[in-house]
């Protein structure tokens, strides 16, 4: 048997299990997720008893992102971002990688939403934010970044190619701007919106990365205004199929997934 699975501390609100075990039952691949959840103190152990004890590859959540970079042999990408959120152990030393970014741009893909030359706006400086503005910055879009801190904005922006940041007084740039990304937890816990309505428009693609609830109020004002939307649910499915397709070298079944996801969203 495989296995894989999920570290973090906390892991109990995970959706990644039920997402990775309908994958496994769709192929009739014998492997389990599981998750585990160490003490920070404990996590450099954690990561040696998994690979001592075979475990075939792991995800990595809040707080050990930054942390695991020193503890696996991280790619390009993920060295770049600043965070692992991926591990493959794989045959020898194990190697790090960070989903997250492909996860935003498989989500606005699988939308026929092209990256290529486009004015893309990133709301959020922290983890995700990083990995958005690098998933758009490669893939060919202008990217600007803008936070309530307007110097992690600048910061953040400097390690991007192209990027630009400032306050949050900057998003009047989405008048011009074909892509929206919410890269903060605005929606999460209450009804409010990171983006006024009168800044959106029908040319617009946004994806918010919150992903409770499923339909924020950032990407119902978005609707209304005509643009595209992509809930968070897509870059947390995305980021999953990610994940397995490295550590099986297999198509993911992404339909299977992305059913077992919603269904544990509710």
């Amino acid at each position: 048997m495989q296995v894989f699975g999920l570290l973090g501390n906390p892991v109990g609100h995970s959706l990644s299990p039920p997402m990775h075990e309908a994958a496994y039952d769709r192929l009739g691949m014998d492997a389990r997720y599981v998750t585990f959840e160490p003490a920070p103190e404990d996590l450099r152990a954690a990561v040696e008893g998994a690979d001592a004890l075979g475990i075939r590859g792991l995800n990595v959540t809040i707080p050990f992102k930054q942390e695991m970079l020193e503890l696996v042999e991280p790619d390009e990408l993920a060295a770049r971002i600043g965070a692992v959120n991926t591990v493959d152990f794989g045959d020898g030393t194990p190697r790090g990688y960070n989903t997250d970014a492909a996860g935003v741009r498989r989500s606005f893909a699988h939308h026929d939403v092209p990256l290529e030359g486009r004015d893309a706006v990133v709301v959020g400086a922290g983890g995700a934010g990083r990995a958005a503005s690098f998933a758009l910055a490669d893939a060919g879009a202008s990217v600007h970044v803008a936070n309530r801190t307007a110097e992690r904005a600048t910061e953040l922006a400097a390690d991007v190619p192209g990027a630009t940041g400032g306050g949050l007084d900057t998003l009047d740039r989405l008048a011009d701007a074909d892509l929206l990304v919410n890269a903060t937890s605005v929606g999460m816990e209450s009804d409010e919106t990171p983006v006024s309505a009168d800044r959106l428009h029908d040319g617009l693609a946004v994806l918010d990365a919150v992903y409770t609830p499923v339909e924020t109020r950032l990407l119902r004002e978005a609707a209304a205004a005509g643009a595209t939307t992509i809930d968070g649910a897509w870059m947390l499915l995305f980021q999953g199929v990610e994940a397995f397709e490295r550590w099986t070298g297999r198509d993911a079944p992404v339909d299977a997934m992305n059913d077992a996801l919603r269904a544990s969203l509710g």
